[in-house]
This record gives C-alpha cells, structure tokens and sequence, in this order.
C-alpha cells in the first residue's frame, strides 16, 4: 500500500533565455512548493515513474532531482516505500524528543568525577596508548560474564566477546550465521538497527505476528513449516524481553516453545537482549533454553548509560573462533576509557546500583504514561523505558506529522516495518531521556491528539490485525 501523493507535479518556471534544464526546473518548484509548506512535511512525493510521464522528462531527471534534493535535506528516501518530505519547519524550542530510546539519567556528576578519579590512577600514557586486544581482557570477559550472569545467563567467560556496543555486536552476529541471502525471520514491527543490517547484507526479511508477550509460536512454526527444502536454513532474529518497538516480554512458556520450535526445525538464533535488566527475575533468556544454537547479543548502553558504549555477543563455544575473526576484522578495540569504567563499574557494585535505579525509574515514568494516556491504546503491559500504540500506518504517520509541530519528537513508524509494505504500525514512544516534567507536558500533548484523531479503540486492544 503507497499512499498517493499531495503534490501536483510542476516545472519551475524557465528563464527567457531557455537556457534551465528540466532537472534544474524540477527540483526549483519542489523546493519552493516544500519550503513554502504547500507540500507538508511526511508527505510522499510522486513515484519516479509517474512523475517523469506526467511531465514529459527522463527518468534520470527524476532520480538526480531527488538526490539533489535528498542532499539538501529537503526529502528522505524510505527503502521500499518512495521519496518523503523532510520538510524545513524549525522546532519549537521547548521541543521534547521521545525518539531516542535510551535510559533514565540515573548518574549524578560526583559519581561519574568519582570515577574518572579512579581511572586517571589506573590508566597512565603507556597503556592508553597501546592496542588491546579486540575482543576483551580475560579479566573484562570475566567480569562480563558474571554481569550477564545477574542476568540470568550462565556462560564461560571463554564465550563472551566484548564489542563496541550493542550494535556493533548484533553485525556480528548477523555475519557469523547469516550468510548473504539468507532469509531472517523476525518480529512483524521490529529493531531498525536490525532491519536495516538485515537488508544491508540482502537478507530476506520475513515478520511474524505478534501478541502482548511477543512472537506467536503458530506464527514461526508456520513460517518454518512453509520452508523448501533447497532453500538454506533461515535465521531468527527475536527480542524476548522488551521487545523494540512493542515493549512486548515474553513469559516461560512462550520461550520454551520457541526454544523447542527452533529445535525441532535446526534453526539458529539471534537473541537480543539490551533491556535485559527489566526481565522477571526467574526468567531465562532463550540461551539458557537453547545454548547450541542462540547467539547472544547485549550491552551496557541501553540498561546503565548511553555513555558506557560496550557491546557483548556470547555464541555457542563452536562458532567463537569465527566469532573473534570477525570482530578483529571489524573493529581494532573497545575504547581503553570505556572499557576501564566497565570494569571499575562491574566490580565495585555500581552498575547492579545503577540498573536498580532505573527499573524504579522506569515504574515511576510509566505511572506517568498510563496516568496521561489511554490504557486501552498501549500494546503490552511491560514496563521498560519504550512503549508502543498500535495503529494504522496512516495514522501514525500523520499524528508523528502533528506532533512534530507541537515540539514532540517521535521516529517515523515506516522505521519499524520488517515489510515495506505493511500497512500497519504505531507509535514508538521512549520515555527514558526527557526530564520528567518535559516528558508529562509531551505526553499531555499526545493524548490530546489521540483524542482529536479519534482513533479508533482496537487499534491499542487487540494489538495487530
């Protein structure tokens, strides 16, 4: 489904000379008509084919047209979907932007003085200096297996591969056991960061229906069982805990049964776990369920700051040489600073401080929301720093459009679409960054055009159509 465009095609105006190339008339009126407002931001401009027939030009004109434009800022490609206004509209200064998904600033200056203090005795020129290893000391492996065991995963240290960050860690993974062509099964609306690895390294991208714990069992079973035989085996990637952009968890049973579905059908898995510190206490990531077959991915940024960038990818023991070959060939070392201050964190308590400190901020924010917002349009009940409200792809990009105008920030919905042209999506809102009064007046600005759109209940109650 493409929505039509409200542009009427036009030329600029050609001097009395003749001497302005159509390329040069064509991106002329679409800036003037974008500048001016006469196309609104989010706006789908016209297919390059159309618009070249209905203005008589080449369809080279069209594309370099586009990228001047794109160059400019004044559009942006969505893959699979067209060319889209960026528009130019300066934000209003008190801007609130709940696009970013990050925690809540839980650091006080005088601990993080507190910690450099430690580190300046530690680290000296020599050492800063120097190249590390890429993957990790094996005191910093250890110490980040015994984080991740507080995260309920038991795993040798000779398994955890230290990345920098998460996501540099889920590339990885997506290299390690998804070949190019390789078909990833994932969630219906799903990571962006994983989307676009996915479509990057020209992976197939199948999504699966979800409910309010996540993937539906029937769903992967029947994407499984439809599988040729010639065809090699596909990957799936899935977020249990916290899922990105739903908020959705997964309880026990949900993952024993997709733990014994990727069993039964010899299948590997990407598991991604960065919200892993807001999982039950007595539940196991899908790597307790399935060691030999889930790759691990996690990190710090996501669950203490954005400022300890450090990623960790934890394979099966069989595929860490491979692992290891690959990080080196993608990354020289984590930054030695970063990698210090997850050390000193680790060790002396901080970071288990820390990520207590934001669970409780998380429950206080997500008081706020459910105070402000209708119940009844939140996807899943977790409560992580993220939540999701279902809806049309129209809508949501429309109320994205508005909102924007009243100064909240929120990601365009096409963002989380594993299939370009799914007509259904929502809105990603990441409580975690703003102040807390910023994010009430944001979310006051929400629901009041929830309520002017009229939006229909299901749309929040029955999750995906």
């Amino acid at each position: 489904m493409h929505l039509a465009s409200p542009w009427t095609p036009r030329l600029g105006d050609a001097p009395a000379d003749g001497g302005k190339r159509p390329l040069e008339r064509l991106v002329a009126a679409l800036a003037e008509d974008i500048t001016s407002g006469a196309v609104p931001t989010g706006a789908r401009l016209p297919p390059h084919r159309e618009l070249a027939y209905q203005l008589g030009i080449g369809l080279g004109t069209v594309t370099k047209a586009y990228a001047a434009l794109e160059r400019r800022g004044l559009v942006h490609a969505v893959r699979g979907r067209g060319m889209f206004v960026a528009g130019t509209t300066p934000l209003p200064q008190n801007r609130v932007d709940l696009s970013i998904n990050t925690p809540p600033q839980m650091l006080s200056d005088r601990l993080l003085a507190a910690t450099l203090s430690k580190l300046a005795k530690r680290l000296d020129a020599g050492s800063f200096g120097a190249y590390t290893t890429g993957i990790g000391s094996p005191r910093q492996r250890a110490q980040m297996a015994q984080w991740l065991g507080l995260q309920r995963l038991e795993i040798a240290a000779e398994q955890v591969l230290l990345c920098n960050g998460a996501q540099h860690a889920l590339s990885v993974a997506f290299a390690l056991v998804a070949p190019s062509g390789t078909r990833v099964l994932t969630e219906r609306h799903s990571y962006p960061g994983a989307i676009s690895l996915a479509r990057q390294g020209l992976h197939p991208l199948e999504g699966l229906a979800c409910d309010a714990q996540g993937l539906l069992p029937q769903a992967l079973e029947q994407a499984l069982t439809a599988q040729r035989a010639a065809e090699p085996a596909p990957v799936l990637y899935v977020t249990p805990t916290l899922q990105n952009p739903t908020g959705a968890t997964m309880g026990l049973d949900r993952r024993l049964e997709i733990a014994r579905l990727c069993r039964a059908h010899d299948i590997t898995v990407i598991e991604d776990d960065v919200y892993s510190i807001f999982a039950p206490p007595d539940m196991p990531p899908l790597a307790m369920l399935a060691p030999e077959r889930v790759v691990y991915v996690s990190g710090l940024s996501k669950v203490l700051s954005p400022g300890l960038f450090m990623g960790v990818i934890a394979p099966p023991a069989a595929l860490v040489p491979r692992a290891v070959a690959i990080i080196q060939a993608t990354s020289s070392m984590a930054s030695p600073v970063t990698s210090l201050m997850m050390e000193e964190w680790l060790a002396d308590g901080t970071a288990p401080a820390i990520a207590t400190s934001i669970r409780q901020e998380a429950v206080r924010r997500n008081d706020l929301v459910r105070a402000i917002l209708p119940e009844a349009r939140i996807f899943s009940a977790a409560r992580g720093f993220h939540l999701w409200l279902a809806m049309p792809l129209p809508e949501a990009s429309a109320l994205v459009r508005a909102l924007a105008g009243d100064g909240v920030i929120l990601p365009a919905p096409e963002r989380f679409t594993s299939d370009p042209e799914d007509a259904y999506s929502g809105l990603r809102i990441s409580i975690g960054a703003p102040p807390l009064e910023a994010l009430e007046r944001a979310l006051h600005l929400i629901r009041r055009r929830l309520d002017a759109a009229q939006a229909s209940e299901q749309a929040g109650t029955a999750g995906y159509p």
